[in-house]
């Protein structure tokens, strides 16, 4: 090859090589939770690689995690203004003023678990265009769905059944199983999730804590409340939904948009069982930490949703969010109960 062929061949490489570059699209992800949970580790193990092989190496993953660069309560912001992050885990229940739709989810407390627990949720944004609608206000778009596991009740005295919970002081976050403690005749404590929460429960100021079991078994809350009672069918509602900045999600290729999708409904096959194993693992690393863990009955959890007294909450959340402006309020949350009571059929 003469000098003037030469020449051109690296004068042509390097017009190639940028293009090369650029043609790969770098996503930064945020997570207020450690990378090391069920939860996590599905997203970052199974998720995000199923993303980089579908696009063909088209788009990448940058995750930070553990609030390295916003905390749970910002995220939603964070990912709303697109400068922080491209992608981020938004948990509805901390902006209830922003996606006040999004709270119905938390206010059954019965419903469905594992995989059944993922089909619910899709079937809702696919019949209520309200939640994507949503969504879109908040400048964000939904690519996936991350969700809790059960709730449980973490008793620092022995319990015979959820009846015993009467007169006793228990800790919630959620306003929805704030108001279920209350009309079962507990007495609900709100307090900030630290070391306070250990000693109120040493102390008996505090008898115990009503929280997904995920939480609890990773905080080791067994150690002062051994005596746990749960259930699958104990609903906690909380979802984690994969949010992506609305003004990235429109400035992707349609191939890479849809590889997106292809690659959601590849993780999507495996997290049902995931989430199975996940509890069964949990369930007995409390047992082995001397826990005592029994698994309600039937009759159990259906006399639980009945002192809950949750259709008069729903109620009443209803008719205060129009007071706000929420003007389909009655109808999204008349949609959500149809699709949770034909999801439990």
């Amino acid at each position: 090859m003469d000098l003037i062929h030469k020449r051109a061949a690296i004068f042509i490489a390097a017009m190639l090589l940028p293009a090369a570059v650029s043609a790969t699209t770098t996503l930064r992800y945020i997570d207020h939770e450690p990378l090391g949970g069920m939860r996590t580790r599905f997203i970052n193990d199974v998720f995000f690689p199923a993303i980089e092989k579908e696009s063909k190496g088209r788009l990448k993953v940058e995750a930070h995690w553990n609030g390295e660069l916003a905390k749970s309560y910002d995220e939603l912001s964070a990912v709303s203004e697109g400068r922080l992050a491209d992608m981020a885990v938004v948990v509805p229940e901390y902006t209830p003023k922003e996606l006040p739709l999004h709270q119905i989810f938390k206010s059954f407390p019965v419903g469905p678990a594992g995989g059944a627990q993922i089909d619910f949720f899709r079937c809702v944004y696919q019949q209520i265009p309200a939640f994507s609608a949503e969504l879109e206000k908040a400048n964000v778009v939904n690519v996936f769905f991350a969700t809790g596991f059960p709730v449980a009740f973490f008793s620092a005295k022995p319990m015979n059944g959820l009846e015993d919970i009467k007169g006793t002081r228990w800790r919630s976050a959620s306003f929805w199983h704030q108001d279920f403690l209350k009309n079962a005749g507990a007495i609900p404590v709100s307090m900030p999730w630290n070391d306070g929460i250990y000693k109120a429960l040493q102390a008996g100021t505090l008898d115990g804590l009503m929280v997904n079991v995920d939480s609890g078994y990773q905080l080791d809350v067994q150690k002062t409340a051994p005596h746990v009672l749960l259930s699958k069918d104990l609903w906690l509602g909380h979802i984690y939904l994969l949010a992506m900045n609305k003004k990235t999600w429109d400035g992707l290729a349609q191939e890479d948009r849809a590889a997106i999708g292809r690659a959601a409904e590849a993780a999507y096959q495996s997290l049902g069982s995931a989430m199975e194993r996940g509890m069964n693992e949990q369930v007995e690393d409390l047992k082995k930490d001397g826990a005592t863990v029994r698994i309600l009955k039937k009759d159990e959890v259906l006399k639980w949703q009945a002192a809950t007294g949750y259709r008069q909450a729903q109620a009443s959340w209803v008719k205060e969010q129009q007071q706000k402006g929420v003007n389909d309020a009655g109808a999204t949350m008349e949609k959500v109960t149809a699709v949770m009571n034909e999801t439990l059929r």
